[in-house]
């Protein structure tokens, strides 16, 4: 299979790398990623300036762009063949609940469903991560999976990996997204030039948490797996809007 790889940490972090050599093995890879960490981008796309698309030593692509100029590139004009797949990771750290709306993790693999791919995000579930090896080896099964059993028609699925050897793992989990606790306040400084700056402030603690969501599962020592859907459409409230217009 022709996979896309992409990430948010930039085309030097060692989940894009360890990721590859996970995949390399059985298919056909090319990485495209941003130059720099682009944590947080979430979907955004470069228009205001022409993207360089340059080659590292290592044979990754990287781009002066976000991760979703990184696929779309990539994908729609770069790369002589279509992917078959977009994965995106593995991410130095959890993109749970409220986090996958930020998420340049995420976004990467959005961009490849949005074009028609079946496409995965997978992340270590770890403020430090250690155990690379064990989401690429989570990633290459969930492939596998995907070549004995096609889904119909594109995916876009959400993967957080506890950060525990492989043969620790309790098993994997079909979840729903949790919800957070709102994000601390933001926190006032000063720069050296005396200018009042401001720092985003830390994210919140997870509020639902209960069975059946990603948070529960992954602190559980299990694989959360979450499909996504694109559609924000608030289809429960259609008919009230629709009522509120007519007065």
């Amino acid at each position: 299979m022709r996979i896309l790889l992409s990430n948010d940490d930039g085309y030097f972090a060692p989940g894009l790398a360890a990721l590859a050599d996970a995949l390399a093995v059985s298919h056909e890879v090319t990485v495209c990623a941003p130059e720099r960490d682009r944590s947080g981008a979430s979907n955004s796309l470069t228009l205001d300036r022409p993207l360089a698309i340059r080659r590292a030593a290592s044979g990754f692509y990287y781009a002066n762009g976000t991760p979703t100029d990184c696929v779309h590139v990539a994908a729609t004009g770069m790369l002589d063949d279509m992917p078959q797949m977009v994965v995106s990771g593995i991410n130095h750290g959890a993109n749970m609940g409220d986090d996958t709306i930020y998420s340049g993790t995420v976004a990467a693999a959005t961009e490849g469903y949005l074009l028609g791919l079946p496409a995965i995000a997978i992340s270590l579930a770890s403020r430090n991560p250690r155990h690379f090896e064990t989401a690429g080896q989570v990633a290459r099964e969930l492939i596998a999976r995907c070549e004995r059993e096609p889904f119909r028609g594109a995916v876009l699925l959400n993967v957080n990996v506890p950060d525990l050897p492989y043969a620790e793992l309790r098993g994997i989990r079909a979840t729903r997204l949790g919800r957070r606790h709102k994000s601390a306040p933001v926190i006032r400084d000063q720069n050296p030039r005396g200018e009042t700056i401001w720092w985003v402030g830390a994210v919140g603690e997870a509020a639902d948490a209960g069975e059946g969501t990603d948070f529960h599962a992954v602190a559980h020592g299990y694989v959360s797996v979450t499909p996504l859907s694109v559609d924000l459409t608030a289809h429960a409230q259609l008919e009230f809007v629709s009522s509120w217009l007519s007065v």
